[in-house]
């Protein structure tokens, strides 16, 4: 996977944290796959939503700057 090349002030502290995000959903949607089990698929779905919100946030953020 490549590494980020552009940051921001803003965005920075929050990288990392996205990918790890991103990771949880891949996984809860590998385990979804796997075993049906709604409470994976559900839990991918909070976790997208979290992160759709959170990058709206930090693009709403940079035009403070």
């Amino acid at each position: 996977m490549e590494k980020r090349t552009f940051n921001t002030e803003v965005r920075k502290d929050w990288n990392d944290k996205i990918a790890n995000l991103l990771k949880a959903i891949d996984l809860h949607n590998e385990l979804y796959f796997k075993s049906l089990d709604d409470f994976h698929k559900e839990q991918a779905e909070y976790l997208r939503k979290y992160v759709r919100e959170l990058k709206d946030w930090i693009l709403k953020e940079e035009k403070n700057i």
